[in-house]
């Protein structure tokens, strides 16, 4: 255990604040109008959306009450790892209702609330906190035991109030360098994005003649290539789902894609390992349809689905029954195949309900525009060069982003458990040093 400095002590936060306090001694009238916090209205590392509000009346039994000035912490898995939780601020009233997936920390007089928020986002009682979560797979819970229990280092309640100003100070210029990064990687989609439609509808060459496709989204097209329905272009294949008890961690016979595979590499790059695998034998006696090298898969349910996550397998291989598959004919290419369809808005077609969703039938109906295979050669060879252009300082920026949100994480966790010398307001500040190679971009 490493010395404390002077003046800092070390103890259980249960004599320092009170957890998930009683929402019966707070004498809500039931007509009060309050914050409404459902878990995706709470923030990774910060933030709570409170523009949703309800009645007392509606919330009091079956939610979480906490009030301004409470710091709400994600208890279930994966929100809890993923550093969901803030400090409420701003509430309608002074008073919130929300998930019931939360522990809620009320701080006493010997603690700062904006302290307490950075010490609950440190990396410490992340990594401590998920190894005594109790529970099975994803029902896996923090006890409200570990948070009283949990005994950091604990300075002066002056020295809490600077060290959370300093933290403040330093996390906002880290967030606008972050938010500046992802404003690129933005910009880079949509000039990618915008690359690849007018390569699939207008082609290379500007100065041939035009017609209208009939379809909106393609608009005018080269005047001798055809449109096409995807189902007249290749076939369509859906997913299997495989109890868990027959997935293994790569030693078995086939990998085994699922939907979050789709966006852990760039658009030009195949899908070739995951961490599930199945065996072929399974995969027979299931009925499960096997994918070849060379198919596309898509997501066809959820988020993924509108995210336009089209990628190209590399190898033999199931995925799961959250996607789809589309194995392509002699009349397009896989490579051609994949730039057009992954210009498809599927906002427009899915199906009404909770979970945006699709199906064959709908997506085969969906109109393609068609070269002859020279040119889809042609265009293929142009748009890929280029994306990977794109990909290359995507990766740089993404990689860019990570090294900052590792920067943030070390400096709030050096902050809080007094590994850092917190300078005095106005003196010079030298508390990036060592912490690395980004400390000046954010001094």
């Amino acid at each position: 255990m490493s010395t404390l400095r002077t003046g800092w002590t070390r103890r259980r936060l249960r004599f320092d604040l009170d957890t998930n306090p009683k929402k019966s001694l707070a004498n809500l009238d039931s007509a009060r109008e309050v914050s409404f916090v459902p878990m995706d209205a709470v923030g990774e590392l910060g933030g709570l959306d409170t523009s949703a509000t309800k009645e007392v009346g509606e919330v009091y039994d079956g939610y979480t009450y906490f009030a301004d000035g409470d710091v709400c912490i994600a208890k279930i898995t994966p929100c809890f790892e993923n550093g969901k939780g803030a400090l409420a601020e701003g509430l309608t009233n002074g008073v919130g209702f929300g998930t019931t997936e939360l522990h809620v920390l009320r701080p006493r007089d010997t603690l700062d609330a904006k302290f307490l928020f950075y010490l609950t986002i440190a990396h410490d009682f992340r990594r401590i906190g998920a190894a005594e979560m109790l529970g099975a797979g994803g029902q896996k819970r923090v006890p409200e035991r570990f948070i009283k229990d949990w005994r950091p280092p604990l300075p002066p309640l002056e020295t809490q109030r600077r060290i959370a100003r300093f933290l403040d100070a330093k996390i906002a210029r880290i967030d606008a360098l972050i938010a500046k990064k992802r404003a690129l990687l933005d910009r880079l989609a949509e000039k990618r994005q915008a690359l690849i439609t007018q390569a699939v509808t207008k082609g290379l060459d500007s100065s041939v003649p035009m017609k209208d496709s009939g379809i909106d989204w393609l608009g005018q097209i080269p005047a001798h290539w055809t449109v096409r329905r995807i189902k007249e272009l290749g076939r369509l294949t859906g997913g299997t789902g495989f109890p868990h008890e027959y997935q293994g961690e790569r030693d078995r016979e086939l990998p085994f894609f699922k939907v979050a595979d789709l966006g852990k590499i760039a658009l030009t790059k195949k899908l070739t390992m995951t961490e599930n695998t199945i065996d072929r034998d399974t995969a027979a006696t299931l009925g499960a349809s096997i994918m070849q090298g060379g198919d596309i898969v898509f997501a066809k349910v959820g988020a993924a689905l509108l995210l336009n996550r089209f990628r190209v397998v590399g190898c033999a291989c199931c995925v799961d029954n959250n996607m789809m598959t589309f194995r392509p004919s002699s009349l397009v290419s896989t490579d051609f195949a994949l730039l057009a369809m992954s210009r498809i808005n599927f906002s427009d077609i899915v199906n009404p309900g909770a979970v945006p969703s699709v199906n064959a039938g709908q997506v085969g109906e969906i109109r393609l525009a068609v070269p002859d295979p020279m040119e889809q050669r042609q265009i293929v060879e142009i748009a890929s060069r280029n994306m990977q252009t794109f990909e290359a300082v995507a990766d740089k920026v993404s990689s860019t982003i990570c090294t900052l949100a590792e920067y943030r994480s070390a400096l709030i966790t050096a902050a809080v458990t007094g590994q850092l010398e917190i300078p005095v307001d106005g003196q010079a500040d030298h508390s990036g040093e060592g912490l690395g190679k980004l400390a000046a971009e954010v001094a």
